[in-house]
């Protein structure tokens, strides 16, 4: 009796095996059906695409940003999900917050960094060299490192990719000394062209992906951001709370 129990078990296993290997492939092919519908009708790029935190809804990352769609691909909503139960958490930006850490890892050797001497935080900053804001907080880089804040700038030249601004920062990511050309680019300085392989257009892309509609745009350490200019205190502030 205990032979033909251990037995039926077995079988009942490979069942559900079966069921689950079968369950896994129709999902995966209605993933891709919805996005092939979506990349061949929209001409959007499609990273990735999984169920969204709401029944009845799939979540797809493009580089245009983050997007729920149904799950035949119909109709495409562009939104923002709370957690009315969890305290009107916002759940898109949780999401958004992780795609941006993990994105960020793809930049660590191709970023401007002002490191703190003493150093308590990190800052990941899309810059425009062009933008007034921009050009005001890197004028008072020095009171943010001197309160332990190290700034690393990704470039986000706002004209896009067949601008000058994208020539420009090009040019200040390839210079000997980026770092010196970035201080002589936000002072308003002529910049020497230079041209060499760089991830400016990459660090452009991966900003529209994530949001990035202006500069600057300040990801905090877990993935928040600051869409905008922050004095040196209130950023302080602002990485205190969060930290």
């Amino acid at each position: 009796m205990k032979k033909w129990t251990k037995i039926s078990n077995i079988i009942a296993g490979l069942v559900l095996s079966v069921s689950y290997t079968a369950s896994a492939a129709d999902e995966t092919a209605e993933y891709e059906q919805v996005k092939s519908k979506i990349e061949n009708t929209l001409r959007m790029q499609i990273s990735s695409i999984g169920d969204a935190p709401i029944s009845g809804l799939l979540q797809i990352l493009t580089e245009r940003g983050l997007f729920y769609t149904s799950t035949d691909g119909k109709y495409l909503l562009q939104a923002r999900i709370f957690d009315v139960e969890d305290g009107m958490r916002n759940v898109t930006e949780d999401t958004l917050g992780k795609v941006r850490i993990d994105g960020l890892k793809t930049f660590e050797n191709d970023l401007i960094e002002y490191k703190a001497k003493d150093e308590k935080y990190v800052v990941n900053v899309f810059t425009d060299i062009t933008c007034g804001y921009c050009r005001k907080l890197h004028n008072q880089m020095d009171e943010y490192n001197n309160l332990g804040i190290t700034v690393r700038y990704l470039a986000f030249p706002r004209a896009g990719l067949n601008s000058e601004s994208y020539n420009d920062m090009v040019s200040v990511w390839c210079a000997d000394n980026p770092q010196k050309a970035m201080d002589n680019a936000k002072a308003g300085a002529n910049i020497a062209s230079k041209n060499c392989s760089t991830k400016v257009a990459e660090q452009y892309v991966f900003g529209q992906q994530i949001g990035v509609g202006g500069t600057p745009n300040i990801i905090l350490p877990d993935g928040s951001v600051i869409p905008g200019y922050q004095p040196p205190s209130k950023l302080e502030e602002a990485l205190k709370d969060i930290l």
